[in-house]
């Protein structure tokens, strides 16, 4: 005998089918972790470990001050669709980023919450400030430099702790985030050999920095970072500092100013000429330029620019 099937049947056979296809173990294991940095950097990072079981993205831009990002209405659509959001820490963010985790009402990812993940808790910080702190000091963090991702030694150690919170999440994928996070530590270690040889013959050399921004790329790579543009964290420069850094750099043969990309030049660019230094504007993040989009083009961009620098002001 022959079967007849209605249309109304047909569709109602195909949604059963749809419907349960939607939620198959298959198609859950499918879905993305949504990631959200506060910069690209840590999204660099959160995406050499992550692959393709992630979306990943950050807020604040590789050109940007980190301490002072714009806070915009796509900040919160996104982070209204995090699953997990990933932070610098040590209060960086301190003037932007909180208002924005409170006002999207996503509980996965409010502070202390399991999609909360402060990434300075996995690095070796620097500079923390011993006894009272006062507003007279300039911006100082009171619980260490943030800078610490230009150390690849934090690099390294902070990727890790992305991929075990991600394991953590998607423990389905758990064992693919710590293999790449395996292949990751490979390469860093061979790129660090390369960069480390590159910046050997310079060790001990003393630079100038117009913010405190570089003490962990400082003490990873052997250079002296023995004053800053800025009188104290945060201050714009005055005649009198200005007067004080060219005579020092006359005085201790200090030939390279380091600048970040969102600091305006004319200070820097006034100290080099009556000292006989050079500029450097070096990027303390990835996409600073376009065409530095990773971990790795960030420290072969910089330590190209300084080991030029170097040779060309010996």
């Amino acid at each position: 005998m022959t079967r007849v099937f209605s249309r109304a049947g047909c569709w109602l056979a195909v949604a059963t089918i749809v419907t349960a296809s939607l939620f198959s173990p298959s198609v859950v294991a499918a879905k993305k972790l949504n990631v959200i940095t506060a910069t690209t950097d840590l999204a660099s990072l959160a995406q050499e470990v992550g692959g393709d079981k992630i979306n990943v993205e950050s807020m604040a831009k590789g050109y940007q001050d980190p301490h002072f990002v714009e806070a915009k209405p796509s900040f919160l659509l996104k982070l209204q669709r995090a699953d997990l959001l990933v932070v610098v820490g040590l209060q960086l963010e301190i003037g932007w980023l909180p208002p924005l985790i409170t006002q999207s009402g996503n509980s996965r990812i409010q502070v202390g919450a399991n999609g909360y993940l402060d990434a300075s808790q996995f690095a070796e910080i620097l500079e923390i400030p011993q006894g009272s702190i006062t507003r007279a000091m300039g911006d100082v963090h009171p619980l260490g430099n943030p800078h610490y991702w230009l150390d690849p030694d934090n690099g390294r150690r902070v990727a890790k702790g992305i991929a075990g919170k991600l394991g953590e999440m998607d423990p389905q994928d758990a064992a693919y985030f710590q293999q790449r996070d395996q292949d990751f530590e490979r390469r860093l270690a061979e790129a660090d050999k390369k960069w480390q040889a590159d910046m050997k013959p310079f060790h001990g050399r003393k630079v100038i920095t117009y913010h405190n921004s570089a003490p962990n790329f400082a003490h990873h790579f052997g250079l002296n970072v023995v004053g800053f543009v800025e009188p104290r964290p945060g201050i714009p420069p005055t005649p009198s500092h200005t007067l004080d850094v060219i005579n020092m750099m006359k005085r201790d043969h200090v030939k390279v100013i380091m600048v970040e990309p969102y600091f305006d030049r004319k200070t820097p660019d006034s100290i080099a000429r009556e000292s006989g230094g050079t500029v450097v504007e070096y990027l303390p993040s990835v996409g600073g330029v376009k065409e530095v989009t990773t971990y790795f083009q960030l420290f072969d961009y910089d330590i190209a620019l300084l080991t030029k620098a170097f040779q060309a002001n010996p």
